[in-house]
C-alpha cells in the first residue's frame, strides 16, 4: 500500500502545484490592477458598438461573417496540417475525406465571398 501511495505522490504534487498557479492567476489581477478607468478605456474595441449599451441592440451582421471566416480558416488549418503529417498512411479514403471536408469549407468561404464578408465599407 506504501509503495502505491508513493507513486501517486508526483500526481499529487502537480495537481496541488497547478491549482496554486491557478488560483493565483485569477486572484493576484484583482489586486495589482489599476481601477481607475477614463473615458477613452470605456470606448468600443473591436466590436463596432459601445460596451455598455442594452444586449438586445442591433448591430451590422459582417461581424458574424468574420467569425465564421475565422472559424473556416482555423478549422481547415487545425485539420490540414495532421493530415499532410498523416497523408502517406491514410490511403484514398482519407484523401476523399478531406476533400469533402475542403469542399465544405469552400462553400463557407464562397457563400462568405458572396455576401461581401470580404469588402469592409
Amino acid at each position: 500500500m506504501q509503495n502505491l501511495l508513493a507513486d501517486y505522490l508526483p500526481l499529487v504534487i502537480f495537481i496541488g502545484l497547478c491549482a496554486v498557479i491557478g488560483l493565483g492567476l485569477l486572484v493576484i489581477p484583482f489586486i495589482v490592477a489599476f481601477k481607475n478607468p477614463d473615458p477613452e478605456k470605456l470606448t468600443a474595441y473591436e466590436c463596432g458598438f459601445n460596451a455598455f449599451d442594452d444586449a438586445r441592440m442591433k448591430f451590422d451582421v459582417r461581424f458574424y461573417l468574420v467569425a465564421i471566416l475565422f472559424i473556416i480558416f482555423d478549422l481547415e488549418v487545425a485539420f490540414l496540417f495532421p493530415w499532410a503529417v498523416a497523408f502517406g498512411d491514410i490511403g484514398l479514403y482519407g484523401f476523399w475525406s478531406m476533400m469533402v471536408f475542403l469542399g465544405v469549407l469552400t462553400i463557407g468561404f464562397v457563400y462568405e465571398w458572396k455576401k461581401g464578408a470580404l469588402e469592409w465599407d
